[in-house]
């Protein structure tokens, strides 16, 4: 059944659950097993999130290993695929994830798996952003973005873009503009992806989360 011509899908992006090879910043604060941890609460923190939005299906994206118990259980509540990242790069993965997404619905919404502060009010206003805008992005307190929504192929973004940096929002809103593209930009939010961001995590209390481990 071809979906409504209004309809939005929610892409989460998300590495696979590697000691040693996720949120490796938190380290030596953080043993790779506790970092791992962490990451595979952020992940289920922001799966559940996304889920309770109820604005439209919501997809996982996986870098690798799309049958681990833990992208199982993300399944289990209520997403709708798992699907592997295809690309060289992120920006290469993120391209070919909206591709995807924009070939079957008309606006997509891709957040990464590091942002506890998104919520349901700031996806229902990214949501409503896109119905006039080629562009929503939502900013990260570190210079990145936790978020972009796109109803239009937005390729000309992520070639060559210096990930990791402080430098990729305002690259990101710069060839944006430079393009001509209508863009909206919300609040920035704060991630978490170094030791000084733990304190913050632990004050929210984990109501979502599983703390089965992993």
């Amino acid at each position: 059944m071809a979906d409504k011509p209004d309809s939005l899908v929610l892409q989460q992006f998300a590495k696979a659950p590697q000691p040693g090879r996720v949120k490796t910043r938190m380290q030596p604060l953080l043993s790779p097993e506790q970092a791992c941890e962490l990451h595979c609460e952020l992940v289920q923190w922001t799966c559940k999130t996304l889920l309770n939005a109820a604005l439209g299906p919501v997809e996982l994206w996986v870098s690798d290993a799309p049958q681990h118990p833990l992208f199982k259980a993300c399944e289990t509540s209520g997403v709708a695929s798992v699907c592997r990242q295809l690309g060289t790069d992120l920006g290469a993965r993120m391209q070919d994830a909206l591709a995807s997404g924009l070939a079957r619905y008309k606006y997509v919404l891709l957040v990464g798996s590091d942002c506890p502060a998104l919520d349901t009010v700031y996806l229902r206003a990214a949501a409503s952003a896109l119905r006039d805008h080629d562009l929503v992005l939502g900013p990260a307190c570190d210079g990145g973005y936790v978020l972009l929504g796109a109803r239009r192929p937005v390729d000309a973004l992520f070639a060559d873009m210096p990930w990791g940096t402080d430098q990729v929002f305002a690259l990101t809103l710069a060839r944006a503009r430079k393009a001509g593209w209508h863009v909206a930009v919300l609040e920035p939010l704060r991630d978490i992806d170094r030791p000084e961001d733990l304190q913050y995590w632990q004050s929210l209390q984990h109501p979502l989360v599983d703390t089965a481990r992993y």
